[in-house]
């Protein structure tokens, strides 16, 4: 392992998502639950871990709370020590100017006082909205063997999908030749995974040039282009599973992907382990007319009903007759007797009562408020939604945060429709 104690990773962790609708409304988005037990920043934390980074600094924005109450102290990334370990970051003004942040360079050049005061050689920035394991210290081994001004780890995607990714070029020594912003027409597969090593010099500068002409504000569409062929800039390929889960889709499927014989994405590895905050809650239990295919049921969980093909989060309770398929049930949510979940996302404690259907029919009319975030199928329930007993709710629904069964006008939800609450609530009790 090379030597990480003179490297900062600056986690980019400010980001709303409109495009994973109503499960990023009250969080931001790294602070998603994924997979019954994690959330999305638990990987990117993890892989510091596993790397041996110790030193880190999260930056947040956006709904923070969540976020910044499950990172805590960073005690289950062993990142709560006296030198180094994990900080937090927020947004702030004051007379010199500061704002919110306008883009991804935009929120590192406003930390950079902290950055200037760390006894570092490399700085490391990486989001925390990408579901992946790997081994950055491998990156750093790369970088400095080629005596790199900047590395950025690459990842090879089909060609259909180049258009929603920065795109790289490399020559035969794996120098960056071309970056193009999502391409209409890609001249490379290899899509950048949004993560730099910066030399500190070379990234303060760049930052210090970037203010001064104000122009743009993001490392992808402003900083890397520039310094291409004005710098010693390489791409370090990664073949490991890595997935962009920024659309609805995407998430669900990242979700699924984790339940199929063997897992591209092996959870199971001690030497990758993801960590995440540890809760004591009792082993899963199934009841006498439990059935379970396919599914990661998490502790704390009582299963009385069928799971097939699902994700079942932490102290969920699923009640006899009731059939889980293709869906993701986030923490303390309860199912309802003779209820039937397919292909949904339900979020933390909502009550989906007895008799209710949520995913039903071959009607796919897209969502009409979110026509472009939801149109393949999936419905979602909102944090702390109740659904009123024998409620038929159709695809591409989405049921807001903290709807009451007196919002629903109807016990029949066409497939596209949205359930707002009467009278949202401003704060969570």
């Amino acid at each position: 392992m090379s030597d990480m104690k003179r490297v900062l990773a600056v986690i980019l962790a400010g980001g709303a998502s409109e495009r994973l609708s109503i499960l990023a409304a009250e969080r931001a988005k790294p602070a998603v639950p994924f997979g019954g037990k994690y959330r999305i920043i638990d990987f990117t934390l993890s892989n510091c871990c596993n790397s041996g980074i110790y030193n880190v600094a999260i930056l947040t924005q956006f709904n923070p709370r969540s976020l910044i109450q499950h990172v805590g102290v960073g005690r289950p990334w062993d990142m709560d020590r006296e030198r180094g370990g994990i900080v937090l970051l927020q947004p702030f003004l004051s007379r010199s100017g500061r704002n919110w942040y306008k883009g991804t360079a935009d929120a590192v050049y406003q930390n950079m006082y902290f950055i200037v005061d760390q006894r570092v050689d490399e700085i490391m920035i990486l989001s925390a909205d990408h579901i992946y394991s790997m081994r950055y210290d491998q990156m750093l081994d790369s970088h400095r063997n080629r005596h790199a001004d900047v590395t950025v780890a690459v990842y090879e995607v089909p060609q259909e999908d180049t258009g929603r990714f920065g795109i790289i070029t490399l020559d035969h020594n794996g120098r960056i030749v071309n970056f193009e912003e999502k391409p209409k027409a890609a001249k490379s597969r290899l899509a950048s995974m949004g993560i730099y090593i910066f030399n500190k010099k070379v990234l303060i500068d760049a930052l210090e040039e970037m203010a001064k002409e104000d122009k743009g504000h993001d490392f992808g569409i402003d900083i890397l282009p520039n310094l291409i062929g004005k710098a010693d800039v390489y791409g370090f390929r990664f073949h490991g599973y890595w997935r962009d889960v920024g659309t609805v889709e995407a998430y669900w499927q990242a979700n699924m992907d984790l339940i199929v014989d063997l897992p591209e994405l092996n959870l199971y590895n001690p030497e990758n382990e993801v960590r995440t905050v540890f809760h004591g809650y009792p082993p899963v239990k199934l009841g006498p007319k439990a059935q379970t295919s396919r599914a990661l049921i998490c502790n704390g969980a009582i299963v009385n009903g069928t799971v097939i093909d699902s994700i079942i989060s932490q102290k969920v309770f699923i009640e006899e007759d009731a059939v889980i398929r293709n869906s993701i049930i986030f923490e303390d949510s309860t199912i309802g007797r003779g209820s039937i979940v397919d292909k949904s996302i339900i979020d933390k404690q909502v009550w989906v009562s007895r008799g209710s259907r949520i995913g039903s029919g071959e009607d796919f009319t897209p969502n009409k408020d979110e026509p472009t975030h939801l149109n393949t199928g999936i419905t979602i329930v909102g944090k702390g939604a109740r659904i009123p007993p024998d409620c038929t709710i159709g695809r591409n629904c989405k049921i807001e945060t903290w709807v009451e069964a007196s919002d629903f006008l109807s016990k029949e939800i066409a497939s596209g429709e949205t359930i707002k609450a009467k009278s949202p609530r401003r704060y969570q009790i």
